[in-house]
């Protein structure tokens, strides 16, 4: 899930009738291309779970990791992203992480044993950090405010949307080959972007003042839209404070000349607090089924992940330029819309986590087959997401979101009921189309809430909260899915259908993370009665 951008306030929109020259239009296939690709990253890996295990001698515990370890990457080190690319530049840190993805994929496909499978995975997710929040920044500087960024903005939403269900099936089809393959095969189209990118990307000088970006006029100086002054405000990072003329990034102080403050204002620590305090609450959680509580490996890696995140929280409170900005969970708004996106990504990846186990090693369905039997929950919403803001005006975020928090819910316990072996028509496709529907519903109307209550400053800042709270949901989702499918499993050589009742406590987890989402919906039709949030 990806949040709408934070545009510049004092733009004067551009002409209806301008045309995009040949430069913009690659611009915009760079962007959106490594977007869709982006996107696709967890599906891709979803499919090929039991082919990966098999081949590597490997647990579901283990194997959860392609699917955790891109979350964590991506959700535990997006707000030192962001906080590299002000003080890097867009360009140079746009560049670096595609090669850094492409370089990661590579070794990825040709790991012999989950370690490095899943560190690779964990610096794809921080390359998705970088490149996904930075791609709609650039838009919103290299297209012109009205209805050609509209649609620029309208191209990168639909090829996001579009990849996970674009990933389903390229890692159904190509996992019936090896599963090596879906992990290999965005490396050459990453570098094709690479090469592109190093002509059409904007530059610092084009940013910031030294000349015009892509397609805009010789009068339009700079990154400024038409219609700025040189002390225009439009073009400050989304984050930085007021004080932090000229477009400074956070951190710098007004003699750094340079733009490039002491390295300490990286937030390093504090990124490394968080991004560790994630890895090991989820190895700790998957390491209860094989080493119960009592063991150190387990309960002493749940505790390290507490006192590590309670560090992340004190060097945070404690730094003059945090990477969190801690007004932004004054908002109501804002912590409903960020725990409920949470909720509904993380069942969603929960339940086809699942499903991938119970379809693939107990069904015996291929890895295509399975790919085709999750699209109605996928397909759904590349239909409608470029009408998905008409309908957020018609109806409303708060009712919604309620109703996209329902439908998912009601489809969890519809399968908790469907007998064993499920019913396709029956039983799953059911409980897909009704997921489905739920993300069309509540998708871009988590995102619009997430933000609508906060002064425009702190907007670029809410936005990292809200993606970071949606990658760490699905992680400690799929995580606790795993460990309640290994230690509920049956000893071997029992029957397939006391195999298939060993998923249930999963299936029942899956279904209360998704009532935990329906609550938070709920609370956001009250507030809506009694006042603003």
């Amino acid at each position: 899930m990806t949040s709408s951008p934070l545009l510049p306030s004092h733009t004067a929109p551009a002409p209806a009738h301008a045309r995009w020259s040949p430069r913009m239009w690659g611009l915009l296939v760079v962007l959106a291309g490594n977007m869709l690709i982006d996107a696709l990253e967890v599906s891709v890996a979803l499919v090929a779970l039991p082919a990966i295990g098999t081949d590597l001698g490997a647990p579901l515990t283990a194997m959860q990791w392609t699917i955790t370890g891109f979350a964590v990457g991506f959700g535990g080190l997006m707000l030192f992203g962001a906080r590299a690319v002000a003080l890097l530049g867009r360009r140079r840190v746009y560049l670096a992480a595609l090669v850094g993805f492409a370089a990661a994929s590579l070794v990825g496909a040709l790991a012999e044993g989950p370690s490095l499978l899943t560190a690779t995975r964990v610096v794809k997710g921080f390359c998705a950090a970088l490149t996904a929040p930075t791609g709609l920044a650039i838009i919103a500087t290299a297209f012109p405010e009205g209805p050609q960024r509209n649609r620029a903005l309208s191209v990168y939403t639909l090829f996001g949307a579009g990849g996970f269900t674009a990933g389903l099936l390229l890692s159904g089809w190509l996992t019936g080959f090896s599963w090596r393959l879906t992990f290999a095969f965005p490396a050459p189209a990453v570098l094709v972007l690479f090469v592109l990118g190093l002509r059409l990307i904007p530059g610092a000088g084009e940013e910031n003042g030294g000349g015009p970006p892509p397609g805009t006029t010789d009068g339009d100086r700079g990154s400024r839209p038409p219609g700025t002054t040189a002390g225009g405000r439009a073009g400050r990072p989304p984050g930085t404070m007021t004080g932090d003329r000229a477009g400074r990034p956070p951190g710098t102080t007004t003699g750094d000349r340079a733009g490039r403050p002491p390295l300490r204002r990286y937030g390093f620590a504090s990124a490394a607090a968080f991004l560790a305090g994630l890895l090991a609450l989820v190895q700790g959680i998957t390491s209860v089924p094989a080493h119960g509580w009592a063991d150190l490996r387990s309960t002493g890696l749940l505790a390290l992940a507490a006192g590590l995140l309670a560090l992340f929280v004190a060097l945070e409170r404690a730094s003059a330029h945090p990477l969190i900005r801690f007004e932004a969970l004054r908002s109501r708004a804002m912590i409903r819309s960020a725990l409920g996106a949470a909720c509904l990504n993380g069942s969603y990846l929960g339940l086809l986590f699942v499903l991938t186990h119970q379809l693939q090693s107990l069904a015996g369905w291929s890895p295509l087959r399975t790919a085709a039997a999750f699209l109605p929950a996928a397909a759904p919403l590349v239909v409608t997401a470029l009408f998905s803001g008409r309908i957020v005006a018609r109806f409303g975020a708060p009712r919604l979101i309620a109703a996209g928090a329902l439908l998912p819910f009601a489809g969890y316990l519809l399968l908790l009921r469907t007998p064993w072996p499920p019913a396709y028509a029956t039983g799953i496709l059911p409980t897909m189309l009704l997921v489905g529907a739920g993300f069309v519903l509540s998708f871009a109307a988590l995102n619009s809430q997430a933000t609508s209550q906060l002064p425009p400053a702190e907007r670029g800042a809410g936005s990292g909260l809200y993606q970071t709270a949606v990658q760490v949901g699905a992680a400690l989702s799929v995580a606790l899915v795993a460990a309640l499918l290994t230690g509920s499993a049956p000893p071997a050589g029992a029957a397939p259908a006391e195999f298939a009742e060993a998923c249930r406590p999963a299936l029942t987890l899956v279904a209360a993370v998704g009532g935990l989402g329906l609550l938070t919906a709920l609370t956001g039709l009250r507030s809506r009665r009694t006042g603003p949030p």
